[in-house]
Protein backbone atom coordinates (compact mmCIF):
# COMPACT_ATOMS: atom_id res chain seq x y z
CA UNK A 1 0.00 0.00 0.00
CA UNK A 2 1.23 3.45 -0.75
CA UNK A 3 1.03 6.33 1.23
CA UNK A 4 -1.71 8.22 1.93
CA UNK A 5 -2.09 11.88 2.15
CA UNK A 6 -3.82 13.26 5.35
CA UNK A 7 -5.79 16.11 5.78
CA UNK A 8 -7.69 18.33 8.36
CA UNK A 9 -10.88 15.99 6.91
CA UNK A 10 -9.05 12.79 6.83
CA UNK A 11 -6.74 12.76 9.68
CA UNK A 12 -9.18 11.51 12.64
CA UNK A 13 -11.41 9.08 10.66
CA UNK A 14 -7.76 7.64 9.17
CA UNK A 15 -5.95 7.63 12.70
CA UNK A 16 -8.81 6.45 14.78
CA UNK A 17 -9.38 3.06 12.83
CA UNK A 18 -8.03 -0.04 14.16
CA UNK A 19 -5.40 -1.05 13.43
CA UNK A 20 -1.82 0.45 13.11
CA UNK A 21 -1.29 4.21 11.51
CA UNK A 22 2.03 5.55 10.85
CA UNK A 23 2.00 9.41 10.17
CA UNK A 24 4.96 11.30 8.82
CA UNK A 25 4.57 14.82 9.53
CA UNK A 26 6.46 16.59 6.55
CA UNK A 27 7.47 20.18 4.59
CA UNK A 28 8.72 20.20 1.09
CA UNK A 29 11.14 22.38 1.80
CA UNK A 30 12.49 20.41 4.65
CA UNK A 31 15.35 17.99 3.18
CA UNK A 32 15.78 15.63 5.74
CA UNK A 33 11.77 15.14 5.27
CA UNK A 34 13.26 14.61 1.58
CA UNK A 35 15.69 12.18 2.60
CA UNK A 36 12.70 10.31 5.17
CA UNK A 37 10.47 10.47 2.21
CA UNK A 38 11.32 7.27 0.16
CA UNK A 39 12.01 4.85 3.73
CA UNK A 40 8.48 5.66 4.87
CA UNK A 41 7.60 4.44 1.14
CA UNK A 42 9.33 1.79 0.79
CA UNK A 43 7.91 0.59 4.57
CA UNK A 44 4.83 1.22 3.47
CA UNK A 45 4.98 -0.97 0.63
CA UNK A 46 6.65 -4.10 2.85
CA UNK A 47 3.42 -3.65 5.12
CA UNK A 48 0.17 -3.45 3.12
CA UNK A 49 -1.78 -4.06 6.51
CA UNK A 50 -0.46 -0.88 7.94
CA UNK A 51 -2.10 2.56 6.78
CA UNK A 52 1.26 4.87 6.44
CA UNK A 53 -0.20 8.47 6.02
CA UNK A 54 1.53 11.79 5.07
CA UNK A 55 0.58 15.31 6.65
CA UNK A 56 2.09 18.39 4.73
CA UNK A 57 2.16 20.50 7.38
CA UNK A 58 2.46 23.81 4.77
CA UNK A 59 -1.06 22.42 3.53
CA UNK A 60 -2.50 20.99 6.64
CA UNK A 61 -1.52 23.94 9.24
CA UNK A 62 -3.85 23.27 11.52
CA UNK A 63 -3.33 20.51 11.96
CA UNK A 64 0.75 21.09 12.39
CA UNK A 65 -0.79 23.30 15.10
CA UNK A 66 -3.06 20.57 16.86
CA UNK A 67 -0.59 18.67 16.90
CA UNK A 68 2.47 20.96 18.52
CA UNK A 69 4.74 20.12 15.39
CA UNK A 70 7.61 22.61 16.46
CA UNK A 71 10.10 20.41 14.40
CA UNK A 72 9.88 18.02 10.77
CA UNK A 73 9.57 15.07 10.08
CA UNK A 74 7.68 14.43 12.79
CA UNK A 75 6.86 10.29 13.04
CA UNK A 76 3.49 9.45 15.26
CA UNK A 77 2.05 6.11 15.39
CA UNK A 78 -1.54 5.09 16.35
CA UNK A 79 -2.63 1.54 17.30
CA UNK A 80 -6.32 1.42 17.42
CA UNK A 81 -6.95 5.00 17.31
CA UNK A 82 -4.27 5.86 20.64
CA UNK A 83 -1.12 7.48 19.77
CA UNK A 84 1.63 5.22 21.37
CA UNK A 85 4.89 6.99 19.77
CA UNK A 86 6.11 10.62 18.33
CA UNK A 87 9.38 11.64 17.97
CA UNK A 88 10.68 14.27 15.43
CA UNK A 89 13.93 13.19 13.41
CA UNK A 90 13.85 11.23 10.39
CA UNK A 91 14.72 7.78 11.13
CA UNK A 92 16.66 5.18 9.19
CA UNK A 93 15.15 2.05 7.53
CA UNK A 94 15.85 -0.61 10.34
CA UNK A 95 14.90 2.11 12.59
CA UNK A 96 11.64 2.40 11.17
CA UNK A 97 10.98 -1.17 10.79
CA UNK A 98 12.09 -1.74 14.75
CA UNK A 99 9.00 0.95 15.08
CA UNK A 100 6.51 -1.05 13.16
CA UNK A 101 7.59 -4.48 15.05
CA UNK A 102 7.19 -2.31 18.24
CA UNK A 103 3.98 -1.38 17.53
CA UNK A 104 2.76 -5.04 15.87
CA UNK A 105 3.53 -6.21 19.65
CA UNK A 106 2.22 -4.19 21.67
CA UNK A 107 -0.34 -5.38 24.58
CA UNK A 108 -3.21 -2.46 23.59
CA UNK A 109 -5.12 -4.51 26.68
CA UNK A 110 -2.31 -3.09 29.16
CA UNK A 111 -2.21 0.07 27.09
CA UNK A 112 -5.68 0.87 27.57
CA UNK A 113 -5.32 0.04 31.34
CA UNK A 114 -2.34 2.00 31.82
CA UNK A 115 -4.20 4.93 30.40
CA UNK A 116 -7.09 4.20 32.47
CA UNK A 117 -4.98 4.35 35.46
CA UNK A 118 -3.35 7.60 34.13
CA UNK A 119 -6.69 8.95 33.95
CA UNK A 120 -7.76 7.87 37.12
CA UNK A 121 -4.80 9.80 38.69
CA UNK A 122 -5.49 12.83 37.12
CA UNK A 123 -6.28 15.82 38.73
CA UNK A 124 -10.19 16.88 38.03
CA UNK A 125 -10.25 19.96 35.81
CA UNK A 126 -11.89 23.15 36.99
Amino acid sequence: MATKDLTVDTFVPTVDAEGIVLVDFWAEWCGPCRSFAPVFEKASEAHPDITFGKVDTEAEQALATEFQITSIPTLMVFRDGILVFSQAGALPAQQLEHLVQGARDLDMEDVRKQLAAQAANAPAAD
